[in-house]
């Protein structure tokens, strides 16, 4: 990487050291360049991107955005897409946002480089996970699978960040903490400017969650004291206001207020943690009585009560916006929308699958309730209070006591995989989802069926002598007859890249083919032997990595939890295995 090259990164902002891309080095290079120049486009794109969240500001970016798609270099069409995405993370730009990241996308064809194909991807499963689009596991996943073929350090440590944020609302804080300690090292090691800030970010939710969110005011000041740039100092001093509040002390908490929120609350930078910052603030005003801050807060929060409180490139959720809705609700007393807010909290932090925030929203329903205080609310109440003792195992409740248990249920439960007729039928804790037959369900049933074993990658493309042990059926003739159409379809498959040039694609294809060739020889005798995969090791862990991450990419977007687990559990690579202790 050169000089000019560490300045112009776009989006995730990659450098060597932090040093190295300051606004006045930029500024200096722009004062030597032809201002005419494609590298005076991209260093001004840069210094605008920075920290586009103000309205002038997003104005100037998105001007900037039409001059660079008049260029004639993709290059600099690609890097305006991808930073003009980054600064338009604000909640109002999600239709504007998506059209970027499907055109960067397309213009990563045209550039020929892969990390623009990468970004795009980026972009479009944080998008999707901002939006709480039902599909942005299996995007997540298919983001995996492009980096397990050439890892990309930059999108690599986010995709881990993104994770972390998926094990909090799995309710697992404990494996939480020790994955986002993990990640910050990764980022620090890939060079990422914002990998502390993230990782506060991070210990924040899972503090909160477990009612401790006052434990992080000694870490927060300092963080505060140490940041200069305004979006990412807000965000410091919302949560910095919140755990003042929450440890009792008053005068830091409404000065943190004060300085954040200057005259107009509406004037806070719309950065992609607003919401969450939005979230810190409604919480520290109802701990204070802040009634005048809780009725702003309120306006400016209502248009967005259908979206997840999701911020700083997915690396946090405090669950849905009904939630913060509700508590405002609660500061300023009107008791029958909060309630009102609460139900709606609890139905979508289930459909996104967040547990600690399901237990939260139950919580102050109950709380609302009782405050409320007509005929039936006292009994529903105690409902509310049952349900949450239930899944409290899972997640801490704010505020709520914890039952006792420390592990969740779903964590102890087996999981198994079975056939069932045409599909596959995989059960966890009482949670059962029905797969569509694939090659990866024949290997993930393997490791299921010989948990805590390592077994050679070679060994499962051989065929199902594993499973034969445990007196499993896997292939039947539903089975068999789609292996042969799979098949037909795979001959050509490889005439088509044959035709096109497509070795690694012809390549990748005849391997399949192969693969299933064997599958058949030991199901069936075909040709009276077994027809042994190619020995090639390297060969099979890929063939089988694949197969097996697009099983689990498909669990997991028809069941998130199930998904999380074996996300989880599962391990591949030339030995895989499913160890769910």
């Amino acid at each position: 990487m050169n000089d000019t090259d560490s300045l112009l990164v776009g989006g995730v902002h990659i450098v060597r050291h932090r040093a190295d891309a300051p606004k006045h080095r930029l500024r200096q290079a722009l004062a030597v360049v032809d201002p005419r120049s494609a590298v005076a486009l991209r260093l001004r794109l840069r210094l605008t991107g920075d920290q586009s969240y103000r309205p002038g500001e997003v104005t100037e970016m998105l001007a900037l955005l039409e001059e660079a798609r008049s260029a004639t270099d993709p290059v600099v069409r690609a890097e305006a897409l991808s930073m003009a995405h980054h600064s338009l993370l604000g909640p109002e730009h999600s239709e504007l946002r998506q059209t970027l990241a499907s055109d960067l996308i397309a213009e990563s064809f045209r550039t020929g480089q892969r990390r623009d194909l990468l970004m795009g991807v980026l972009w479009q499963t944080i998008d999707m996970f901002m939006e709480a689009d039902a599909r942005a596991v299996r995007r997540l996943g298919e983001l995996r699978e492009l980096l397990s073929d050439e890892d990309d350090p930059a999108i690599g440590y986010v995709v881990q960040v993104i994770e972390v944020m998926l094990t909090i609302r799995m309710g697992d804080l404990d494996r939480a903490e020790a994955l986002a300690h993990a990640t910050a090292r990764r980022g620090a090691t890939a060079g990422y400017v914002g990998a502390a800030g993230l990782h506060a970010a991070q210990l924040l939710a899972i503090r909160w969650y477990q009612g401790r969110v006052a434990e992080t005011l000694p870490d927060l000041t300092k963080l505060v004291a140490s940041h200069a740039q305004v979006a990412t100092k807000d965000s410091y001093l919302a949560a910095l206001a919140f755990a003042a509040a929450a440890a009792g002390d008053r005068d830091r908490a409404e000065m943190a207020l004060a300085t954040l929120c200057g005259s107009d609350l509406a004037e806070l930078p719309r950065s992609s943690s607003w919401l969450t910052r939005m979230c810190a603030i409604v919480e520290a005003a109802h701990l204070l009585d802040d009634v005048r801050l809780a009725v702003r807060a309120y306006e400016l929060l209502q248009p967005y009560a259908h979206l997840p409180m999701l911020g700083t490139m997915g690396a946090v959720c405090f669950g849905s916006v009904h939630h913060a809705l509700a508590v405002a609700a609660l500061t300023t007393g009107h008791l029958d929308r909060a309630v009102g807010h609460l139900d709606a909290a609890i139905q979508q932090n289930r459909a996104i699958g967040h547990w600690p925030a399901a237990v939260a929203s139950r919580m102050r329903l109950a709380q609302a309730l009782t405050l409320r205080g007509r005929a039936g609310d006292d009994v529903e109440a105690d409902r509310q209070r049952a349900a949450a003792a239930r899944v409290s195992s899972v997640a801490d409740s704010p505020g709520a006591d914890r039952p006792g248990e420390a592990k969740a249920s779903l964590a102890r439960a087996a999981l198994t995989c079975v056939r069932d007729g045409r599909d596959w039928l995989v059960s966890l804790g009482g949670r059962h989802v029905r797969v569509g037959h694939r090659i990866g369900m024949l290997h993930l049933t393997v490791l299921v069926a010989n948990a805590g074993q390592e077994i050679d990658a070679l060994e499962l493309v051989a065929g199902p002598s594993h499973l034969s042990r445990v007196g499993q059926p896997v292939l039947d003739r539903v089975a068999i007859g789609e292996y042969r159409r799979r098949l037909g379809y795979l001959r050509q498959e490889i005439d088509d890249r044959e035709a096109g040039n497509d070795t690694d694609g012809a390549a990748r294809a005849r391997a399949e083919r192969e693969w299933l060739l064997a599958e058949l020889a030991s199901a069936t005798g075909l040709g009276g032997r077994i027809r042994a995969f190619p020995t090639d090791h390297e060969r099979a862990r890929i063939s089988v990595g694949k197969a097996i991450r697009r099983a689990l990419t498909y669990i997991a977007e028809l069941d998130p939890i199930i998904g999380e687990h074996l996300a989880r559990t599962v391990h591949t690579g030339a030995r895989c295995s499913y160890r769910p202790g």
